[in-house]
C-alpha cells in the first residue's frame, strides 16, 4: 500500500498539457525541455512551441510537482513524487471532498446504493486498513 506522500504540491489542479508533460517526466525519470518537446512532436498532428514546454515545466515546478537543476546550459526537471504517490494524493483529496458533504445521510445513501462487488471492495479496504494500523501500533510498541 502506497502511503500518503509527505510532500504535497501547492496546487493539485493540472491542465491537460501539464498532465501530459508530467506524465512524460514520470516516464523518463528526469527530462529536459528538448526531451519532452521531441516526444510531444513525435505525434505528427501536434504542434507545440519549445518555449511552451519550458513555460509548463516552470509552472509545474512552481506548483510543487517538479524540481529542476542546471546541467551545463540546460535545465533538467525531475518529479517530486512518484506517479503512484500522486494517484494516492488525488484519491485522498477526492475522498476528503466527498466526506466534506458533512451529511451522514448522503454518505449512507451513497453507500447503500453500491453493488455487492463495490461493497466487497470497501470491506477489503477496511480489512487492509485495520491490518496497517495494527502493524503500525505493534511497531510503535
Amino acid at each position: 500500500m502506497t502511503p500518503l506522500p509527505n510532500h504535497r504540491p501547492e496546487k493539485l489542479s493540472l491542465g491537460p498539457l501539464e498532465k501530459e508533460i508530467l506524465h512524460w517526466v514520470w516516464q523518463l525519470g528526469s527530462a529536459t525541455v528538448k526531451d519532452i518537446h521531441e516526444r510531444i512532436l513525435a505525434d505528427p498532428d501536434r504542434e507545440l512551441a519549445y518555449t511552451s514546454v519550458t513555460t509548463v515545466l516552470q509552472r509545474l515546478e512552481k506548483k510543487g510537482w517538479l524540481t529542476s537543476r542546471k546541467q551545463g546550459r540546460a535545465f533538467s526537471w525531475s518529479p517530486r513524487m512518484s506517479q503512484e504517490e500522486a494517484k494516492v494524493l488525488f484519491a485522498y483529496e477526492q475522498f476528503n471532498r466527498f466526506l466534506a458533504v458533512s451529511n451522514p445521510d448522503i454518505v449512507a445513501a451513497f453507500a447503500d446504493s453500491l453493488d455487492s462487488a463495490s461493497l466487497e471492495q470497501i470491506q477489503a479496504i477496511a480489512h487492509r486498513l485495520q491490518a496497517v494500523r495494527q502493524a503500525r501500533e505493534e511497531k510503535e510498541s
